[in-house]
């Protein structure tokens, strides 16, 4: 199975990279793995809902249209299901059985994800109900990966 981590917002900072990166080298062994970031709209600090929304948009349509036909979508949400790191792991193993060319993960931008691209979604996950950076969401949802697959294999860092 091959995945690709989106972040819809760049990882600016080098800290969240070298992290993210860090967990993807690990990752070589386990699975394909990639990451792609920046898909985000330029929008004024200062816009208001209507200009929020055409942004949200713009940048759903952006990601939908780079998905293969048989690729599955995950969203990053606040509003989906939590899980434990097992859960995961068990939701890992059923998309690596799924016959599916690509698992797609996507973490939003500052303000989020459209309700199309939530819709388009196989799976919404919450990290958590509180409002995290999407930088270091992304870091989180790189580590979560590797112990998903560390999990998956019986092997010892999850503990």
């Amino acid at each position: 199975m091959k995945y690709r981590i989106i972040s819809v917002g760049k990882i600016r900072e080098p800290f969240y990279l070298q992290g993210a990166n860090e967990y993807l080298k690990r990752l070589k062994p386990y699975t394909a793995i990639g990451l792609t970031d920046g898909w985000e709209e330029k929008i004024s600090p200062n816009a208001g809902p209507k200009d929020i929304e055409k942004c949200l948009l713009k940048e759903g349509e952006r990601v939908l249209s780079r998905l293969g036909d048989n690729e599955l979508l995950v969203a990053f949400d606040p509003i989906g299901q939590m899980m434990t790191s097992e859960e995961f792991a068990r939701q890992i193993e059923e998309w690596n059985h799924s016959g599916r060319n690509r698992v797609n993960l996507l973490v939003g931008g500052a303000h989020g994800l459209h309700a199309k691209v939530k819709n388009a979604a196989g799976c919404l996950i919450s990290f958590s109900p509180m409002t995290l950076p999407h930088q270091m969401a992304v870091l989180i949802l790189t580590e979560q990966i590797y112990r998903g697959f560390k999990i998956l294999r019986g092997e010892p860092y999850h503990k």
